[in-house]
């Protein structure tokens, strides 16, 4: 055991000089990150200075890009046209960081509560809720994911505590499956800076996008079938591990680890891809536990509760990593993080507590109603992405306005359903807690 930790652990430091080699070296020459300082309309052109440097240059502003897209003194990202027959002529721009209004704060609270209940509920982090819902508001993909992993690890600790309590996380797997977590954490963060410095915002938005539907509809839909055949048998006994699991605790490839919460012996090899996965959609989608939760349940054995409770430790130092490697970037907008971090510290704890009065299949049933929802939404970004990266013809004002109403409301609909059967769930359980608790007290004084 010993020495699978040191040898992963020597992956861990190597990593990093493999992935700036992946990388591909420093930003093309034609994505530039930085503020404009002067705009001069009738001469089409524009003063930049460059992040890092602080090298200034005059661009070109063609016909096509209105004035108005430039904010004096504000973080853009700037895309040039490399077929223009100008030197320097804008091809994009996007502003790295949205411009915050009284609406935009009370929607980011909402959201982090519901993320928050997510959270402690069913151990995913809710980022597959907030992350969309950012992006909904106006944060380009990396934005929204940095953010929100940053916001994500002092969330996860109130939640690793609350449900370490109720001796549901399993620290012994947590530490194995972070290892190798954190591994894919340093690659999903060089493969998201990759896209966005070879396609800017747009090509961001769509990676993140066509991930979020692959794996939200693969893994929801997978969660879905299973909770519908625990809840048409006999939910008052606890499931047993899943088929698959069963074959892969088999497997005797030292080193064997038993993880005592769990209650799983397995080979820790088994345990290595789950955390690559986790890592990896943690950093370039921020989000990890749907596959880590599944993972744990489907491929290693864990129960459910088990499962999303040990997610939220691995979340933890997932996010601590993540977010000094976004910090470093500039890539991370500190307001929405504390926006929703102050209202997901309530829901963490709220979810938590309703773990311990629901079924392993009510957890599934959020689960996978959640994701297919959000799915839904992300998927309806898709074509409006393709044609901003001229990989399809522009969408009619009408088509474009019909795509963005059925996003946003197929998002409204996911946090409406995450809040609502959480509640009713934990309310049932609740009051069936305290009448089983009053009739024991009722026997015991007869």
């Amino acid at each position: 055991m010993k020495r699978f930790l040191i040898a992963l652990m020597a992956s861990l430091i190597l990593l990093p000089l493999a992935t700036s080699a992946f990388a591909g070296g420093p930003p093309p020459k034609d994505i530039l990150k930085g503020v404009f300082t002067q705009a001069d309309p009738a001469a089409h052109s524009a003063v930049f200075k460059k992040d890092g440097t602080g090298e200034t240059m005059t661009l070109i502003i063609p016909e096509g890009i209105s004035f108005e897209k430039i904010k004096l003194n504000r973080k853009m990202l700037v895309g040039l046209d490399k077929h223009a027959a100008v030197p320097n002529t804008v091809k994009d721009i996007s502003i790295m960081f949205m411009t915050m209004t009284v609406t935009k704060v009370i929607a980011l609270i909402v959201i982090g509560l519901i993320g928050g209940l997510l959270s402690g509920f069913i151990g995913s982090g809710g980022a597959f809720v907030l992350t969309p819902a950012m992006m909904s508001l106006g944060a380009p993909g990396a934005v929204a994911v940095a953010s929100n992993m940053c916001h994500k690890f002092p969330k996860a600790m109130v939640g690793t505590y609350k449900r370490f309590k109720y001796g549901q996380v399993d620290l012994k797997l947590a530490a194995v499956m972070a290892v190798t977590a954190v591994m894919g954490v340093q690659i999903g963060i060089q493969i998201q800076k990759y896209i966005l410095n070879h396609w800017g915002n747009a090509g961001s938005n769509l990676y993140v996008s066509v991930v979020f539907v692959f794996v939200l509809v693969f893994v929801g839909g997978y969660v879905m079938m299973d909770a519908i055949k625990l809840s048409k048998g006999d939910t008052d006994k606890e499931a047993g591990p899943a088929p698959f699991a069963l074959k892969m605790q088999k497997i005797n490839l030292p080193p064997m680890i038993y993880f005592p919460v769990a209650k799983v012996r397995i080979s820790a090899w088994i345990t290595v891809p789950v955390g690559l996965a986790t890592g990896m959609l943690a950093a370039t989608i921020a989000v990890g536990g749907f596959v880590g939760v599944p993972g744990m349940i489907y491929v290693i054995g864990a129960s459910a509760v088990v499962a999303s409770a040990t997610e939220l430790g691995i979340a933890f130092l997932m996010g601590a990593w993540g977010s000094i490697q976004w910090g470093i970037s500039g890539l991370i907008d500190i307001r929405m993080t504390l926006l929703i971090l102050s209202a997901s510290l309530i829901g963490v704890q709220l979810g938590a507590l309703g773990t311990t009065y629901v079924k392993d299949h009510m957890i599934k049933w959020v689960m996978a109603a959640v994701m297919l929802i959000v799915a839904v939404s992300r998927g309806a970004k898709i074509p409006g992405y393709l044609a901003a990266l001229d990989l399809r013809a522009p969408l009619s004002v009408g088509n474009a306005a019909l795509l963005e109403s059925v996003s946003f409301w197929a998002l409204i609909a996911a946090l409406a359903t995450a809040g609502i059967i959480i509640s009713v769930a934990m309310f049932i359980g609740m009051s069936k807690d305290r009448a089983e608790k009053r009739e024991e007290a009722a026997l015991s004084q007869s």
